[in-house]
């Protein structure tokens, strides 16, 4: 099972389609707060659909909480569209920690300098990033491709 990290996550219709895609592939959703909206906003559960109720997700009050939860800090992967190693350069295994930042700004350079693991999708030099759903999405994909070819 892979666990999908969003921190402080803005956006309440992409986290509902986060959340219906973890259930999807069967994966994990944590939820690192403040949100920009709250869990019972309608645009979350829309877009979520009617799946938000099998999805397996846990909630932390901030960074340092989520971060006892891992035990092995090495599968930590972070998202940011100035690292310089491709998802697709990349052995991701079942259990990995997959974490995005936030869709104004991504993760914190504070968030940032507590793992060493920094990853990019690679895009168009004509576009700064993609969509916080859609990055899931991508990430997501590869890794359980890779995790199936094992």
């Amino acid at each position: 099972m892979l666990n999908i990290v969003l921190v402080e996550p803005e956006i309440p219709n992409n986290t509902g389609n986060i959340g219906r895609l973890c259930v999807g592939t069967e994966s994990r959703l944590h939820l690192i707060k403040p949100y920009g909206f709250e869990i019972t906003d309608k645009n979350l559960k829309r877009s979520g659909l009617d799946y938000w109720v099998h999805l397996d997700w846990h909630e932390y009050d901030n960074v340092a909480q989520w971060m006892a939860q891992v035990n092995d800090k090495s599968r930590v992967f972070l998202m940011s569209s100035h690292a310089v190693q491709s998802i697709y350069d990349t052995e991701f295994q079942d259990g990995d920690w997959l974490v995005f930042g936030k869709e104004s700004v991504g993760l914190s350079p504070e968030v940032l300098a507590l793992f060493s693991n920094h990853l990019t999708i690679p895009m168009s030099q004509l576009i700064r990033s993609y969509n916080l759903a859609n990055s899931v999405a991508f990430v997501i994909g590869e890794a359980k491709r890779q995790i199936s070819l094992k």
